[in-house]
């Protein structure tokens, strides 16, 4: 039997990566039985540091922080990486110049889901760079689905609501309405779908709460690197 492969998450927010997290083990019984799961390391730099480089652009300094959390989960044992943080993905290219171990990329995992659901048409919420950068644009286009994203007003409330309420585990019901919001007015222009495209947006939106079925981006994350971690595994 060959092993299961080691998740290694290099993580940057504490809520996203901790749902992430808490997903690989509470469903890898669906692959290897009861209370089983494959091996799993996270390394988390300062959320300040990663904010520091963030808010001036500094996105090789993000690749950095990056890179230092790769190198550590290789000495650690991990066979392949994740990121369950949608806006770091910005500098992943960087990265993967001299990654030390492959990487699963949360767009591409969603894009992929879009398009296996016959999707043709997604808003994208997240952060005002994630929204603003190509990292979804590039993975949506390369799977034929268009997208519509907030207009700058609305990135920047969205923006706010994300980096001092989501991310500190801080969820308020004039938020979540708002965000509702938003999705209502993606669903008038077409869209058939949403993206969550912070990791921490699942916390308070779902198909459950709002116009539009949900692509949750850092449970779909998890569950890629669930089925990538069993695949190798034969009897």
């Amino acid at each position: 039997m060959r092993k299961v492969k080691h998740i290694g998450i290099v993580a940057c927010s504490a809520e996203g990566a901790a749902l992430c997290y808490k997903t690989i083990c509470t469903e890898g019984s669906q692959y290897l039985g009861d209370d089983a799961h494959p091996e799993v390391s996270m390394h988390t730099p300062s959320l300040m540091d990663y904010n520091e480089a963030i808010l001036v652009d500094d996105w090789e300094g993000v690749a950095k922080l990056m890179l230092r959390s790769a190198h550590k989960l290789a000495q650690m044992g991990a066979d392949f990486l994740i990121c369950p943080d949608n806006t770091i993905h910005k500098a992943l290219p960087k990265v993967l110049e001299s990654s030390p171990l492959p990487w699963l990329h949360i767009a591409e995992i969603v894009a992929a889901e879009a398009a296996r659901r016959g999707y043709k048409r997604l808003g994208v919420t997240g952060t005002k760079w994630l929204v603003e950068s190509s990292v979804y644009p590039e993975k949506l286009r390369a799977q034929n689905v268009e997208y519509v994203l907030p207009t700058r007003g609305e990135r920047e409330t969205l923006n706010q609501i994300i980096m001092t309420e989501l991310i500190r585990g801080i969820f308020k019901p004039e938020s979540t309405a708002y965000f509702q919001s938003i999705i209502q007015n993606m669903a008038a222009q077409g869209c058939d779908a949403v993206v969550l495209g912070c990791t921490e947006i699942p916390l308070i939106i779902g198909d459950h709460n709002c116009a539009l079925p949900t692509l949750d981006s850092t449970r779909l994350l998890a569950r890629a690197a669930l089925q990538h971690a069993v695949a190798s595994k034969t009897n």
